[in-house]
């Protein structure tokens, strides 16, 4: 009888450390702190597929750029350094301008644009990224992106000369265009960049003002609703299709759950964190008639100069998504 014990506890152990053997474990970098939306749709995400592969992938998400700073997440896929990760889109601009169509200002201002021009550039930005090695698994909008200030802005005229924090080629190109000074500063390094004196104002989403506490530095918020730039999760295609079949379909399954969650998250962050942002003091405004003119008139130049750049594929992009 203490043999048959011994005998079955050796099995069981034996069983256990073949199923510890045979899982996979997948370090995922984001840029973003745990507490912002994004990171808490893609903490979901990986909770959902351990349990949708009983637990044979296990991803570890590392936010706050712990892992793998932002400007590096996406080269870091590509190459294999990790399999998985997330970053703003419109980053890669600069070597691809059809993935800064989500930043061009008042090309898509509200979620039912931001959605048709997902739906109209989905499939060629896959492609892109699949030339690279990479497989895009789904994209999430920030809330619509407005201008923060230590004054109210009233045509415009208000920001030339002023610092001006901006992350990516679009708002950099606004910045240049209403004759600030744009500066290249990332999210967690906000508080900092402002407190001493690096920039005095930037163009973010009431997201980040609120998760970075605006109104510790600044007492204006302008909701221009210029654009919705998007998040993306990428995975190494290599690494995805090594992976059983069954793991690839919960993957991409739990992926379109993710997406569609995370666009509702988006929507309800926005209301909630302009509510915050007043109840701490800041003053919110809309554009008035004379900044809201010069805005499309700097949103029709920078949509002609996208679609310079762009070429045939943006041409085709934009004419399928003026059809929908």
């Amino acid at each position: 009888m203490r043999n048959r014990i011994k005998l079955l506890t050796a099995l069981v152990f034996s069983l256990a450390m073949s199923v510890a053997q045979a899982a996979t474990n997948w370090d995922m970098p984001t840029p973003y702190g745990d507490s912002n939306f994004h990171t808490v749709n893609i903490q979901q995400f990986a909770n959902d597929v351990k349990k949708a592969t009983n637990g044979e992938l296990n991803i570890t998400v590392h936010s706050g750029g712990s892992l793998i700073k932002h400007a590096e997440i996406k080269n870091s896929v590509r190459r294999g350094l990790v399999p998985i990760g997330e970053l703003i889109m419109s980053r890669l601009a600069n070597e691809d301008p059809l993935f800064e169509v989500d930043s061009v200002p008042y090309l898509a201002t509200n979620y039912d644009q931001a959605w048709d021009l997902w739906q109209a550039s989905r499939d060629i930005l896959s492609e892109h990224l699949q030339r690279q090695g990479l497989k895009l698994l789904f994209a999430v909008p920030w809330p619509p992106q407005g201008i923060y200030t230590q004054f109210p802005i009233k045509t415009g005229d208000e920001l030339k000369g002023v610092k001006m924090r901006a992350y990516n080629k679009s708002s950099e190109r606004l910045a240049k265009l209403l004759g600030a000074q744009p500066t290249q500063v990332e999210v967690p390094d906000i508080p900092t960049a402002f407190g001493t004196g690096r920039v005095d104002a930037m163009i973010t989403s009431p997201s980040t003002g609120a998760n970075t506490r605006a109104w510790d530095y600044l007492s204006n918020f302008n909701h221009a609703q210029l654009w919705l730039p998007k998040n993306m999760v990428i995975v190494n295609l290599r690494t995805f299709e090594g992976l059983p079949e069954k793991q690839q379909q919960a993957i991409e399954d739990q992926a379109a759950i993710a997406e569609k969650r995370g666009w509702e998250a988006s929507k309800q962050e926005t209301q909630a964190k302009i509510d915050i942002m007043r109840e701490h003091g800041i003053t919110i405004s809309e554009p008035s008639d004379a900044f809201a003119k010069r805005l499309k008139d700097i949103g029709d130049t920078m949509t002609q100069e996208w679609l310079d750049r762009a070429g045939p594929d943006g041409q085709a992009l934009i004419k399928a998504y003026r059809t929908r």
